[in-house]
C-alpha cells in the first residue's frame, strides 16, 4: 500500500483532488490532499511547504503529486520528507532559486501559450473558461465554485531555495489539452530542466477534474 499525497496549484484547494482521492482509496492505497491557504498573502512557499511535510508525518512510501503551481513546492518537501516518488502533473517545474512569478518570463511562456492559441483557434486572451473549463463537466465546475480562491503575490515572490532535484523515482505527466501550458510547452521544459519525457492522457490543464479516472489509473501505474 503506498500514501498518496496531493499538493494542488494555485489557490490551493485541497478540493481540486477530490475526485482522484476516492479512487486511489478504492485501490487499496491512501490518499491525503493538502489545502494550502494560497490567498494568504503572509504564506509563501516555506509555508506550503511545512504543511505539506506535516501532512506526510510518519507516512512511508510516499508518492508525491503537485499539479501546476504545486511543483514550486515539491522539491523543498522531498528535502524535509520521506518521498519515495515525485510526480508532476501540468507541472510549473521550477530550476534552484528561482520564483513563481519569475518563472512565466524565463521559460517563455506567454508566447508559447500564444503559438498554441492561434494554431488551434481559441482566444489569446485568458480567461477561466476556455483555458480552465473548456473540458470540465459542467456539474464537475459547479460543484467546485465554493472551493476557489485567488492565489496571492507571496507564493509568486517566494523562491524556490532547493539544491538539487532529489534523486528518486520522478514522471511528468502532461494533459493533450492543456491551453494554459500547452503541451509542447510542456515537453520542451520537462526536457530541458529534468531531463525527462512527460506521459500524456487526454485533458487539460485541470486535469484531475477533466479526467479524473485517467490520472488516478496513471497514479496507481507507479
Amino acid at each position: 500500500m503506498s500514501t498518496f499525497v496531493l499538493i494542488p496549484g494555485a489557490g490551493g484547494t485541497a478540493w481540486y483532488w477530490s475526485h482522484v482521492v476516492p479512487l486511489l482509496q478504492e485501490a487499496g492505497h491512501q490518499a491525503v490532499a493538502v489545502d494550502l491557504p494560497g490567498d494568504d498573502e503572509s504564506a509563501g512557499l516555506a509555508e506550503y511547504t511545512s504543511l505539506v511535510v506535516e501532512a506526510i508525518g510518519e507516512h512511508h512510501t510516499v508518492v508525491l503529486v503537485a499539479q501546476s503551481l504545486g511543483a514550486f513546492t515539491a522539491p523543498l518537501v522531498c528535502e524535509k520528507a520521506s518521498v519515495g516518488e515525485l510526480v508532476l502533473v501540468n507541472a510549473m517545474i521550477p530550476v534552484p532559486g528561482e520564483t513563481p512569478g519569475a518563472w512565466w518570463d524565463n521559460t517563455g511562456w506567454a508566447a508559447a501559450q500564444q503559438s498554441a492559441a492561434k494554431a488551434h483557434g481559441y482566444s489569446i486572451e485568458f480567461d477561466t473558461d476556455t483555458y480552465f473549463l473548456h473540458d470540465v463537466p459542467p456539474k464537475i465546475a459547479a460543484e467546485g465554485e465554493p472551493h476557489q480562491r485567488p492565489e496571492g503575490n507571496a507564493a509568486f515572490e517566494s523562491v524556490c531555495s532547493f539544491t538539487a532535484w532529489p534523486s528518486i523515482p520522478m514522471r511528468v505527466l502532461s494533459g493533450r489539452g492543456d491551453r494554459f501550458f500547452p503541451l509542447d510547452f510542456q515537453r520542451r521544459i520537462a526536457r530541458e530542466r529534468l531531463g525527462i519525457e512527460p506521459d500524456v492522457v487526454p485533458g487539460g490543464h485541470l486535469l484531475s477534474l477533466a479526467n479524473p479516472e485517467g490520472v488516478a489509473q496513471y497514479l496507481l501505474r507507479g
